[in-house]
């Protein structure tokens, strides 16, 4: 979330990102761009971290929920209504920006408003029944990108020619740069393999059992997935099987990683509240800073910034406007933690 923010202040798009050009700089910012089509970046595991994270709070929240004697009935009605909450925001983002109402269906927001709903459904269900459900949610999406038959949209792997395409055209009559909203559907095995991690980490095991199961698992789902590539290609855009794969290893591997350093090592020191005061509000940072919450704090520092380091060129006042404006979002959360001002749905 905190990286996230840091796209709204515009640095990633000022800063050079051409692959192609060279130099180390664009070597590293490249990596928070998505990539065009069929290869993975670091930005392109954004989404599925979102995703896995809420399947792993999930466990959490619901053990809460009912502590405090809510019964199961209610607890899902509260889920219903949240995710019909999410999947709301997220396509009245799409129409707050152009002025106009458009049926896109991709954004974080409303992927998660689907994932999270499916994930709750099945949570119950046992360990085999989860990972083969997951895993049947991947070999329908392949299935349906592979034998689709209506022509123009039977190509598979293409870009705006594939049965992605073909149902978000059904329903809105345009595409969206090759984004497909059909990838709900198989990025919710993040959410249902984040569930499984929950449940993992609440158990009474071992914390080194656990971080054993937790790296096995992520190592695991990223040479199977890399190694499906270029049978199924890695496309962060349709959300392929391969793709899913790697990105929920990485998911995984990237919580492992955390637990032993937060939970085994213990070197937690100050250093969580700095992104946490950001990931405790991170629906109303996201929400603020889509809606022009950023531009907001640009048009207030510009002047000033421009004018204080203008002699340096105008790449040196953008990127020096854009972490001003970064700090800005970050202290509007940290104020926000301190008068204890949560928003949730």
């Amino acid at each position: 979330m905190f990286l996230l923010i840091g796209e709204f202040t515009h640095l990633y798009a000022i800063l050079p990102h051409d692959v192609t050009a060279g130099g180390v700089i664009s070597a590293v910012n490249a990596q928070f761009h998505h990539h065009p089509w069929n290869g993975l970046r670091f930005w392109d595991l954004v989404q599925p971290y979102f995703m896995f994270i809420v399947g792993l709070s999930l466990p959490f929240a619901i053990k809460g929920r009912t502590k405090k004697g809510q019964t199961r009935r209610q607890i899902s009605i509260h889920v219903l209504k949240r995710s019909l909450i999410l999947i709301f925001m997220g396509w009245a983002l799409y129409c707050i920006g152009p002025g106009e109402i458009r049926f896109y269906f991709q954004n974080v927001l409303a992927q998660i408003g689907v994932t999270y709903l499916i994930a709750y459904l099945i949570m119950d269900r046992s360990f085999a029944f989860q990972v083969i459900f997951s895993l049947g949610l991947l070999a329908l999406t392949d299935g349906l990108y592979r034998f689709f038959p209506v022509e123009g949209f039977d190509h598979p792997f293409v870009i705006n020619q594939n049965f992605g395409t073909w149902l978000d055209q059904l329903y809105n009559g345009q595409s969206n740069g090759g984004w497909v909203s059909f990838n709900a559907i198989p990025t919710a095995a993040h959410t249902i393999w984040g569930v499984l991690a929950g449940k993992l980490l609440m158990s009474d095991k071992p914390a080194m059992d656990k971080l054993k199961q937790l790296v096995i698992a992520g190592t695991l789902l990223i040479i199977v997935g890399y190694i499906m590539d270029p049978i199924t290609p890695i496309i962060k855009r349709i959300s392929t099987s391969s793709f899913v794969l790697v990105s929920g290893g990485w998911s995984i591997a990237t919580l492992a990683l955390l637990f032993w350093i937060v939970d085994i090592k213990k070197l937690n020191k100050g250093w969580p509240i700095f992104f946490g005061v950001v990931s405790i509000n991170s629906l109303f940072i996201y929400l603020f800073s889509h809606v022009g919450g950023a531009d907001f704090f640009e048009n207030i520092l510009h002047p000033f910034t421009y004018a204080l380091f203008g002699w340096g060129g105008e790449l040196t006042a953008a990127v020096i406007t854009s972490l001003l404006v970064w700090a800005a979002l970050w202290g509007l959360c940290y104020w926000m933690y301190r008068q204890r001002l949560f928003i949730k749905i």
